[in-house]
């Protein structure tokens, strides 16, 4: 039978005089009860615990320590791990005698552990305020005892459902001759680690995740770029659009095309009236420019485009201007071969004359 159970609790224990202070050196032989404190510090020092692993585990307590001398008779079972539970110490505990697992199976659970100690006698205050005679130190693991009712409470016992014990202590193991254990392999980005030996699993997922921190970076300078260039693409295609609105807003129609040639006539016309000789190579702005220094002199210095238009419409508001434009030539006249009259070798049409034969 092999189970897990509680075997002993920090707190306060309760013996008899005589058993704690035997001689009387404390005056406590003659007491019914002592309280006895055994705290964390005592109950879960490591040593102790370790003291018990390897010991036998007894059908009630022997009258006397369990001895190689005596350990036939007394054994029934070893202990083979112990751990902490919460407040209690648990063992792992592997019974290997018929008669003690027919007594388990009877109903006789609770546990008792045996051990020495030493006592330190004195006022002392458990956890819960219970004053205290006598406090336990340096706990030496001798055997654990199954008993009807155990002085630790029905906690420490052999309960059902409790796990099947899985340790054993490394001392243990170790003087085990087994063969080489299988290597645990995860396949981790197509390398091979193998997790039973730490040492190589470590520098193995240390170098993964060096590769893969080194990944992140570039993909990381790579989203990067990738954000450059899209934000200088798009600015270059706004520039595009811009641009192909302005041409489209700078490309003349032939209305303004004609409109500005008039304009361009008018304002030449004008300034001719006032003796300025005008160029081909001068437009609006230099012939009025012309316009308003001839007239104006050193006044018209540094005026704007917008005084010197004001200033050239002001001096040539009474300008007479000759009508070139297209005289029309009439409504046309519709002639047919019948009609067509021919005089003196002229034909009259539209009130354009043209000779016969030319």
């Amino acid at each position: 039978m092999a189970v897990r159970a509680r075997a002993a609790r920090a707190g306060v224990y309760q013996y008899g005089g005589p058993e704690v202070d035997p001689e009387n050196k404390h005056g406590l032989r003659d007491t019914a009860l002592v309280n006895v404190l055994r705290d964390d510090g005592t109950v879960f020092d490591e040593k102790s615990v370790r003291s018990f692993i390897g010991k036998p585990i007894t059908d009630d307590h022997p009258a006397a320590p369990v001895t190689t001398t005596n350990w036939r008779d007394h054994a029934r079972g070893t202990i083979m791990g112990a751990m902490r539970d919460g407040d209690y110490l648990a063992f792992d505990l592997l019974l290997t005698d018929a008669e003690a697992i027919a007594k388990v199976d009877g109903g006789k659970r609770e546990l008792s552990n045996g051990y020495s100690s030493d006592l330190e006698f004195g006022d002392f205050t458990a956890p819960d305020g219970t004053k205290c005679q006598a406090r336990q130190k340096s706990i030496t693991g001798n055997h654990v005892a199954l008993v009807d009712r155990g002085r630790a409470g029905s906690e420490c016992a052999i309960k059902d459902g409790f796990a099947v014990c899985d340790a054993l202590p490394s001392n243990i193991l170790d003087s085990l001759t087994q063969e080489s254990p299988v290597p645990k392999i995860v396949l981790i980005d197509g390398l091979s680690v193998d997790v039973s030996n730490a040492d190589t699993a470590a520098a193995n997922i240390a170098t993964l995740l060096a590769a893969r921190d080194a990944a992140n970076g570039k993909v990381a300078g790579l989203e990067t770029q990738v954000a450059t260039l899209t934000a200088e693409s798009q600015t270059k295609d706004a520039k595009i659009t811009t641009l192909e609105q302005q041409v489209k807003d700078a490309k003349p129609t032939p209305a303004q095309l004609r409109d500005a040639g008039k304009a361009l006539i008018i304002v030449a016309d004008k300034a001719k009236t006032l003796g300025i000789t005008v160029t081909d190579e001068m437009d609006e702005a230099a012939i009025m420019s012309a316009t308003v220094s001839k007239q104006m002199g050193d006044a018209a210095k540094g005026w704007t485009a917008d005084q010197i238009a004001a200033s050239f419409a002001v001096l040539t508001k009474d300008a007479k201007v000759e009508d070139n434009g297209v005289q029309p030539l009439g409504s046309p006249i519709n002639m047919s071969d019948g009609a067509a009259a021919w005089n003196d070798n002229v034909f009259q049409s539209a009130g354009v004359a043209i000779k016969k034969g030319a």
